[in-house]
């Protein structure tokens, strides 16, 4: 073992003797610790809900969006061969979207409907995996009633269930003398779904195309846009701007789900670093007691540091002495904050003991960890006692030992 080392150690466990040292050395250990075990649990939990946020959103969404920048596209199947045919596209489903009022014996709620081909739709498989009743092929089953498929939360609302009746007024969907004037239709509820988010849950209807255009009064083959998936969703973005230069000369909007949902991410990474930073700011306060614990133990030891170098120690080596031990604090306290915190999200995980209420998309806190996070966490931890550690060191080291010798 090197000289600085076994000087350093000897001095840490030796605290005890100097009972007020010992003290806010154990308080230091503390602050770190808690400091670091708060950081874990924290950025785990925001990395859960980031993730599975993005998960939702594309198990409910498509990938990327092509609209028509007039409103329209025309539902032409040679432009979706012309999308499908792309090697990064997988598949490809028109559709036609318009905001409506739902009214059942529960109420009346304002309705995103959307007009689906059931067979598209069950390729794209954006939300055929969270239908808890009825089946996306209920879509094309011709009846006297249009099909339409609702949300959980919606259903309960408007006290609806799988094959009651539902009346959606349309603001614009007959056209007179005077203008656009409201057309009330009926539909049969033939599913419902459940995403966990309750933005779509209570907000979003499908129906089929041709009811969505009887619904609007849309009298020509038009669509609103064309939804795609593509082979990896988080090159999204990439093969959006790909596909704006592929058809740059056919007036459509592209726009990729990142994009699209592009302020909640936004306001998450920040809230991620705001964070981050504030807790970052109870290992400062672990590290300022390093110092504090340092500076009382180069006061004490004084005469051990002098007469060190009269048996030969350099002031380099004094330094080297301090800045190990609070070196060995420091790795202490991240260590038992990372056993901590690790300890702590591994319950949260797998107990799932604190529920959220409904307003959010999960119904328990999800934990998920990165190792660039970890090695951040740690990295910062270290970097903040080591610094502590510096000023006191080189007090030690400016020592004089016949000075202190003189009048010890």
């Amino acid at each position: 073992m090197h000289f600085e080392c076994f000087v350093a150690l000897r001095y840490l466990f030796t605290l005890r003797q100097q009972y007020f040292v010992s003290i806010i050395s154990r308080f230091a250990i503390l602050g770190v610790a808690i400091g670091v075990a708060s950081l874990i649990v924290v950025i785990g939990v925001m990395n859960g809900f980031s993730k599975d946020l993005r998960e939702k959103l594309l198990g409910s969404n498509a990938h990327i969006l092509v609209r028509g920048a007039l409103g329209f596209l025309p539902n032409d199947p040679d432009f979706l061969a012309k999308l499908t045919n792309r090697k990064d596209v997988v598949s490809a489903s028109p559709f036609l979207y318009t905001e409506v009022i739902a009214t059942g014996q529960g109420g009346a709620k304002g309705l995103m409907l959307r007009g689906v081909d059931s067979e598209s739709v069950q390729n794209m498989g954006i939300f055929t995996k969270d239908l808890i009743q009825g089946d996306v092929k209920n879509l094309d089953i011709k009846h006297e009633l249009p099909p339409i498929i609702i949300g959980e939360r919606l259903a309960e609302m408007l006290g609806t269930f799988v094959g009651s009746k539902l009346n959606i007024i349309s603001p614009t969907g007959k056209k007179t003398a005077a203008g656009f004037a409201p057309l009330v239709k009926s539909f049969r509820v033939v599913g419902i779904f459940r995403t966990g988010m309750l933005h779509y849950d209570t907000s979003l209807g499908y129906t089929s195309v041709a009811a969505a255009k009887e619904l609007i009064g849309l009298k020509s083959d038009k669509v609103s846009g064309i939804e795609l998936r593509v082979t990896d969703p988080y090159k999204a973005k990439e093969i959006a701007l790909e596909l704006e230069e592929f058809l740059k000369d056919d007036a459509v909007y592209i726009e990729s789900w990142e994009s699209m949902n592009a302020e909640i991410f936004k306001a998450m990474k920040l809230e991620k670093i705001a964070m981050s930073i504030i807790l970052s700011m109870i290992i400062l306060v672990g590290s300022f007691s390093i110092v504090t614990t340092l500076i009382m133990l180069v006061l004490q030891k004084k005469r051990d540091i002098a007469v060190l170098m009269v048996l030969g120690a350099t002031s380099k080596v004094i330094r080297r002495v301090f800045l190990l031990q609070g070196v060995f604090i420091g790795f202490i306290g991240t260590s038992l904050g990372f056993v901590l915190g690790l300890g702590l999200s591994f319950i949260l995980k797998k107990y799932q003991f604190i529920k959220l209420p409904a307003v959010y998309f999960v119904d328990y806190l999800p934990v998920r960890f990165e190792g660039l996070d970890l090695f951040l966490i740690g990295s910062i931890s270290l970097l903040l006692c080591f610094l502590a550690t510096i000023y006191p060191a080189n007090r030690a080291a400016s020592l004089q030992a016949a000075d202190v010798l003189r009048y010890e």
